[in-house]
């Protein structure tokens, strides 16, 4: 018999560690719940500048995204010009979209991801990956600039960015070789990657005008990891000091 290589103890001592732990776990749902009403207290910001996206029906701009309802979620996904194939992250992410989008969209609110692409490279990695929610191409508009997720060339090369609401100088990673892991896994150089950030923004839309509500980078955007959420209940938790996961086509 192989001795375990974490700690072992008989039920009782278990559940005794495990009514600890539900008391802080209470407590973290009750201090996740509190933020959640600070996050719907933030002030509105009007949306005054145009937007056109590019989609599978054609253009159209950020309140016909809304598709006839009063709020409106968008993950910019990292998928930008020059990428063979989406951010492995982003794609990890966007596998749960399509069970819930239908939900969401039936307690009015919508779902679209946003990525400068262009909208024919989109539809092309939406059919090899099998996904069915709404995705729209911000290729000939400024709108994931404007939020903080996409980048220039010229600002990559002055270090001057400003993401999760900080100033970051990023020049260091740029030439490093070999590209990063998923670099690699998205079929293009580190510079070319890191042109396109992820990130959440959140929109309301009254009486005729539309509002950004709401926005989250990095790992404010944790939650949104179906896998993450099952991976932490399990026995070693995330386990991923390499990057471990891939497109899902590509197990």
């Amino acid at each position: 018999m192989t001795t375990a290589t974490h700690p072992t103890g008989t039920r009782e001592q278990w559940l005794a560690a495990r009514l600890d732990l539900l008391k802080d776990e209470k407590e973290l749902t009750r201090r996740s719940d509190k933020i959640t009403r600070q996050r719907q207290q933030l002030p509105w910001v009007p949306v005054e500048k145009q937007y056109r996206f590019d989609t599978d029906e054609g253009y159209t701009s950020l309140p016909d995204l809304f598709g006839g309802r009063s709020q409106l979620l968008v993950y910019h996904f990292m998928l930008g010009p020059g990428y063979e194939s989406g951010c492995p992250s982003c794609s990890a992410i966007a596998d749960g979209f399509n069970g819930f989008a239908v939900h969401l969209e039936n307690h009015d609110v919508g779902l679209v991801a946003v990525s400068r692409a262009p909208i024919d490279q989109i539809q092309a990695y939406k059919r090899r990956m099998g996904w069915t929610f709404r995705w729209a191409s911000a290729h000939d508009t400024d709108f994931n600039y404007d939020f903080n997720t996409s980048f220039t060339e010229e600002q990559q090369r002055s270090g001057d960015i400003e993401y999760n609401y900080a100033a970051r100088d990023m020049r260091g990673a740029l030439e490093a070789t070999p590209p990063s892991p998923h670099a690699a896994m998205a079929g293009t150089d580190n510079a070319t990657f890191m042109r396109e950030a992820p990130g959440i923004s959140a929109f309301a839309r009254e009486n005729g005008v539309v509002y950004h509500t709401y926005s989250a980078y990095a790992r404010g955007l944790d939650s949104l990891w179906g896998m993450y959420q099952w991976l932490d209940r399990a026995p070693l938790g995330r386990n991923d000091n390499a990057a471990w996961f891939r497109h899902h086509d590509r197990y």
